[in-house]
């Protein structure tokens, strides 16, 4: 992932804001932050406060390594290009099966057309591709009202759904 040089739009919690942290893809810390950086540079220095890790999308995320990235301020997960859809996996992983709380922030090739999925996903934060409109992208993660499967932002399948209101209607218990 190339160093930022030119402000990316980001988007967080669905809200435009200034980026303060800059993007580092040397094999050494900076010396001050804040910064994102390599997840071993993030690693050999020390996990400190002002650095924030950024995985790239092949990274295999082990328990070991989620229990290390508790300590980040923020997760960032690189899309080298836009078909390469590991990093979805690894936000929903870091965000359900690992309990991450902090924000988990798309990086590289992110598209307008991605920012609905990745935020079911984990996805919280979205620092776009210079050339994506900032209020077409705000707008796109509203495309659907509701989703079919389950995601981080609702667990509950949209059958399961329909079925509890169904039976609120008719007066009926709920089926578990």
């Amino acid at each position: 992932m190339p160093e930022q040089t030119v402000t990316r739009p980001l988007i967080v919690k669905r809200r435009l804001v200034e980026d303060p942290w800059i993007r580092h893809d040397e094999e050494t810390a900076p010396a001050q932050g804040p910064a994102l950086v390599p997840l071993a540079v993030w690693q050999a220095a020390g996990r400190r406060d002002d650095l924030a890790p950024w995985l790239p999308s092949d990274t295999e995320l082990t328990p070991a390594l989620a229990d290390e990235l508790m300590a980040a301020p923020l997760v960032g997960i690189d899309f080298p290009k836009f078909t390469d859809g590991r990093g979805y996996s690894i936000a929903r992983l870091l965000r359900e099966r690992h309990g991450y709380r902090g924000q988990i922030r798309a990086l590289g090739d992110v598209l307008i057309d991605q920012l609905f999925y990745m935020s079911r996903c984990g996805f919280d934060a979205f620092s776009l591709r210079e050339d994506q409109v900032v209020e077409d992208a705000l707008r796109a993660l509203d495309t659907f009202s509701r989703g079919y499967q389950p995601g981080t932002d609702d667990p509950e399948p949209l059958f399961r759904r329909r079925l509890r209101e169904l039976a609120q209607r008719r007066g009926q218990p709920a089926l578990a």
